[in-house]
């Protein structure tokens, strides 16, 4: 029920408060409160990472860094918001906002039993999109739409407005329809079996793409390991995952799943994308593989939803978000949606963790509350997310980068243009972390890196040449990226 619970209060609450815009800009004058090195610890753990410069897992996707908006959030195309998410890396937005999509119907605007913000009709969000440089992801409304009122949103969107728009995932969370005896997902048709689901899939896609050829069709299954997956409801002959896909994969371009990972505590939430992400990645290849047929291998995974359940505002959530995106990408992922750019909360909830404050709220951007920061400060999840900026760019590619310890995480990426940058995250809310670096298939200069680090409780990203290529020191709870051009 905690997560039913969760699932309610994130699609449905309304934002609240109008305070001034803040800027990116207005935000990062206040600085690093201390350079790394005044903020290490005077007791250091010890890692060592090794960086294979030539095994590369993916390439960084265009459309990687992605973010959610809700059409119940009146600031989602505030004048600041494109050059917040620009800023942020951010290449997909995905619209109209988790289980409002299914009872959202595009031509009149409206949600049925839901709020709907002005100024968040679909063009004002796709000048949002533009503005940004991004890739808007539809969510078709399954639940109380059809298949003729979706291909009429393509026909607006790609012949009518020629806005491109590529992806197109049918319905949200469909399997919390009532099958499994969960009932926050819309649903109006007389079945609520993965059969029905797939069955209408076929048809959606046929009418979809009878609009645009191009566009890609994506079918929502159940994150594996996760309630409800591996369980047959009535009327199906297996599970979702396998009904579905049975069925329908064939047909579709891209499965869709959410990540929630429900920490017992922060050290527990660190280390979820570590230990379920390759999981998940490979069931889901595997699934593909069982059954799209010859066109397997251009088959994508979507995390068209993703956040932690707890410590949302706070150092653990921006530690947690750059692993969860880079180790999505790494695993195979196209996009990772983040779950959401302005959320709101129940100021009765506010906490304290870490010495800073935690307002439950699941906007990685302030919605400007009576309790919160002004509309638009970003929160902790916003810094970890921009710290991927200073790794790689689209096109760049994920190699392997290994750490000996579980406290801290490496991502690594190879530029285009030959140089080589590693992101460390501590994870270790107390003491600082001496790392030995070393590479292969990579000969670093002599020179002193360029090293960005994201500190504990900052309100900004900070720069230095410091340490080497073969040695840094990462303060507690932070992230570095060490910036490494080749010998010469």
């Amino acid at each position: 029920m905690q997560r039913l619970v969760q699932k309610v209060r994130r699609q449905r609450t309304r934002l609240i408060g109008a305070a001034a815009a803040m800027t990116l800009a207005a935000t990062t004058a206040t600085g690093l409160a201390a350079t790394p090195s005044a903020q290490a610890a005077a007791t250091a753990i010890t890692a060592s990472v090794s960086v294979d410069a030539g095994r590369v897992s993916a390439r960084i996707p265009a459309t990687g860094v992605g973010m959610n908006v809700a059409v119940y959030d009146g600031t989602m195309n505030h004048p600041a918001v494109p050059g917040l998410l620009r800023s942020a890396g951010v290449g997909a937005v995905r619209y109209p906002g988790g289980g409002y999509a299914d009872g959202y119907h595009w031509q009149t605007h409206t949600v049925e039993g839901g709020y709907v913000a002005p100024n968040t009709e679909f063009d004002t969000f796709m000048g949002t999109v533009r503005a940004t440089g991004a890739q808007p992801v539809i969510t078709a409304n399954y639940g109380s739409g059809t298949p003729d009122e979706a291909a009429a949103w393509v026909r607006y969107a790609n012949l009518t407005k020629n806005y491109g728009v590529k992806y197109w995932e049918i319905g949200n969370e469909v399997y919390g329809n009532g099958l499994y005896g969960a009932t926050w997902e819309t649903d109006h048709h007389s079945s609520k079996t993965a059969t029905t689901y797939a069955t209408q899939l076929l048809q959606y896609a046929s009418a979809m793409k009878a609009v645009d050829p191009t566009v890609r069709i994506g079918a929502v299954l159940t994150t594996p390991g996760a309630w409800p997956d591996g369980i047959t409801g009535p009327g199906d002959p297996a599970d979702w995952n396998h009904t579905v896909l049975s069925i329908a994969g064939p047909a579709i371009d891209f499965v869709v799943v959410h990540h929630y990972p429900i920490g017992t505590s922060q050290a527990d939430l660190l280390g979820k994308p570590q230990a379920e992400i390759p999981g998940m990645a490979a069931t889901l290849r595997s699934l593909i593989a069982q059954y799209t047929g010859a066109h397997a291998p251009d088959v994508g995974i979507a995390v068209t939803e993703a956040n932690a359940n707890a410590y949302k505002n706070t150092s653990p959530n921006g530690l947690f978000a750059p692993d969860e995106y880079l180790t999505w990408m790494e695993n195979g992922a196209f996009t990772l949606d983040w779950w959401n750019l302005h959320n709101g909360t129940d100021c009765s909830k506010v906490t304290t963790v870490e010495g800073a404050t935690d307002y439950d709220d699941g906007g990685i951007l302030s919605s400007g509350a009576s309790c919160e920061p002004p509309l638009n400060t970003p929160f902790p999840p916003y810094y970890g997310v921009q710290m991927i900026t200073k790794l790689g760019s689209p096109g760049d590619s994920l190699v392997q980068a290994r750490s000996s310890m579980p406290l801290l995480s490496a991502h690594a990426v190879r530029r285009t243009g030959g140089d080589l940058d590693v992101m460390l995250i501590n994870k270790d809310p107390a003491n600082a972390a001496t790392v030995t670096l070393s590479y292969s298939g990579f000969t670093p200069a002599t020179a002193t890196p360029t090293v960005h680090s994201y500190l504990k409780n900052a309100t900004s990203i900070g720069s230095a040449a410091q340490g080497s290529s073969a040695r840094q020191t990462v303060p507690a709870y932070s992230i570095t990226v060490v910036q490494l051009h080749p010998a010469r």
